[in-house]
């Protein structure tokens, strides 16, 4: 299972970036699909969660109300819309998925992509 992300890059305080992450080599739907971040010298934290119809959201305090997640009409696909982006937002977003299949627990990580913030 490979789970890719794209869309970030380099933006000035205020403006927005679409982060995607698409998934490839699994067969079933993932149970829930989350967005976390880590900051240079931080700890990495969820950012945002969706479940897999999603229906269900979680989002951190620190983003809410210009973060928003969903998932894609494609299967185990998500987007992360980040709107009034802050220096403080700065991060390297990694792309989580987790499935409950056959009485285990999977969880997959994407390799990140970079989101820089300028002032």
């Amino acid at each position: 299972v490979q789970l890719v992300e794209s869309g970030g890059g380099l933006v000035q305080a205020g403006g927005s970036l679409r982060l995607s992450c698409a998934a490839s080599g699994v067969t079933f739907s993932f149970n829930a699909m989350g967005w976390h971040r880590q900051a240079p010298g931080k700890q990495r934290e969820l950012v945002a969660s969706i479940n897999s119809g999603g229906t269900s959201t979680n989002i951190a305090d620190s983003v809410k109300g210009r973060f928003t997640i969903s998932r894609g009409t494609a299967k185990n696909t998500m987007y992360l819309q980040m709107n009034s982006l802050k220096p403080e937002d700065t991060a390297v977003y990694y792309c989580n998925a987790v499935g409950r299949w056959f009485g285990s627990q999977y969880d997959y990580w994407g390799q990140g992509t970079q989101v820089t913030v300028s002032s």
